[in-house]
């Protein structure tokens, strides 16, 4: 899943009273059992539980349009008894050619009714000499189809622009608005969220159930995702797929603060969990415009997960190899560490290194500011470790007094030595945790620049 279909199925979780999960795998193509693994890993992840659905990638003729061919047939037949189907055998060629003249005379592109009125007879012939046709629904002429978009608006669109269109592909298979219209309409969908790319989609689905006689949901087509460039999200202006945004280590609940707050407004900008959410949301507070995604947003509320996570969630947070470094006995203020100065794993990795092994690299702007400080510096610094030992506070007050520096003057030397940074945790927090031989060690090798 991306950020677009995550956010629609966050916005139907939010606003249904009941959630239903259908597999759309009409396409055989494109549908593997693998993606329905992965898209039932990335729900469950987001916390997004179906009240209705399949558990897991096993094909089920309840939830998967494979498995609903029989009854797909059964509408079709309907709809060709009424003479409201007819079979089309024009080739994609032939189409694309319609298609390009209609668009060069400046009018909409639309299926001319070539078939449309071919006979009993001419139809038995061409299936004879083995074409393989699609359906197509017979669009009633000069009508009106309208409705309320619960996020849009009214809508009208004319049956004499939209034309007639294929419900089912010349290999069999349901076109993608035939058979879920098909499938809301028996499984008792009333209220379909989805992008307003689909809004064109809309009266071809209402005619076919009107046709049919079934019932018809009510439509709400939300604003599309732009990238932060203004351009549709891809992966160019940082999109980001859900097992992607899993292993960077984002938290479900920041990516649900933010796409809950992508074309949708709160009065309430703090942290809420999806109960709150779902309390909270209303379609009438979706925008008509462009939503805009900006992966500074999403930092933001991962950032406050992490500050608010309480010490188990954080230590199963971290990754293996960063736990197996830091000893036990400093797991805790570890822990407090990462909660304030770390937004993902590699971060707390990355600082668990610098506390807990011999291995530190150093910053440029750190290289600079320690070879400012100069030796005498990290001399006094040594003395002064060693008259406080483990007392952080004292430690500072004798390093002021050798040196005569204070406040960056006094402290940026120091975090550069510790640290190979000029950022990160509070002073008192790294003394303390660094092993006092390692300390030590840090700050002699400022010691001998000169040799």
């Amino acid at each position: 899943m991306h950020l677009g279909n995550a956010r629609t199925a966050l916005f139907s979780a939010l606003f249904g009273d009941r959630f239903l999960l259908r597999i759309e795998d009409t396409d055989s193509e494109r549908s593997r059992s693998e993606f329905v693994d992965e898209l039932i890993a990335d729900l469950r992840w987001m916390g997004l539980n179906w009240d209705e659905g399949p558990e897991n990638a096993e094909p089920d003729e309840r939830y998967f349009q494979s498995c609903r061919g029989a009854i797909y047939q059964r509408y079709y037949e309907e709809l060709e008894q009424q003479g409201r189907a007819y079979f089309c055998f024009c080739s994609p060629r032939e189409l694309e050619i319609s298609r390009k003249i209609q668009l060069s005379s400046g009018q909409p592109p639309r299926y001319t009714g070539k078939c449309s009125h071919l006979t009993a007879d001419e139809v038995s012939r061409k299936l004879d000499e083995g074409l393989r046709p699609t359906l197509r629904f017979r669009v009633p002429k000069n009508e009106t189809v309208e409705f309320e978009d619960l996020v849009r608006g009214p809508q009208k669109f004319a049956t004499d622009d939209i034309g007639d269109f294929i419900i089912r592909r010349a290999d069999g298979s349901a076109a993608f608005f035939f058979c879920n219209a098909i499938d809301d309409a028996l499984m008792g969908v009333t209220h379909v969220l989805r992008g307003e790319d689909h809004l064109a989609n809309t009266p071809r689905q209402m005619l076919v159930l009107a046709a049919l006689g079934l019932p018809i949901p009510q439509y709400a087509h939300i604003s599309l995702i732009m990238g932060d460039d203004g351009a549709p999200l891809s992966k160019r202006n940082g999109s980001r797929s859900l097992k992607q945004l899993r292993e960077e280590g984002y938290f479900p609940c920041a990516l649900l603060n933010m796409l809950a707050r992508l074309g949708h407004h709160y009065d309430c900008d703090d942290l809420m969990d999806f109960r709150t959410l779902k309390a909270n949301f209303d379609l009438s507070r979706l925008g008509k415009s462009p939503a805009r995604f900006d992966v500074a947003h999403l930092d933001h509320w991962q950032q406050l997960v992490v500050r608010s996570a309480d010490d188990e969630t954080l230590g199963g947070w971290l990754r293996k190899e960063t736990a197996a470094i830091v000893p036990e006995e400093h797991l805790a203020a570890f822990i407090e560490i990462v909660r304030s100065n770390c937004v993902f794993p590699d971060q707390a990795d990355r600082w668990a290194r610098i506390l807990f092994t011999d291995e530190l690299q150093l910053d440029p702007d750190a290289a600079e500011a320690a070879a400012q400080a100069g030796e005498s510096y990290f001399l006094s610094a040594i003395d002064a470790a060693n008259a406080a030992q483990a007392d952080f506070d004292m430690f500072l007050r004798e390093l002021k007094t050798r040196t005569g520096a204070k406040g960056k003057a006094l402290f940026m030397p120091l975090r550069a030595g510790l640290t190979g940074r000029l950022d990160g945790p509070e002073l008192g927090a790294i003394y303390r945790l660094l092993d006092p031989h390692r300390l030590h060690r840090r700050l002699a090798e400022f010691t001998y620049e000169s040799e």
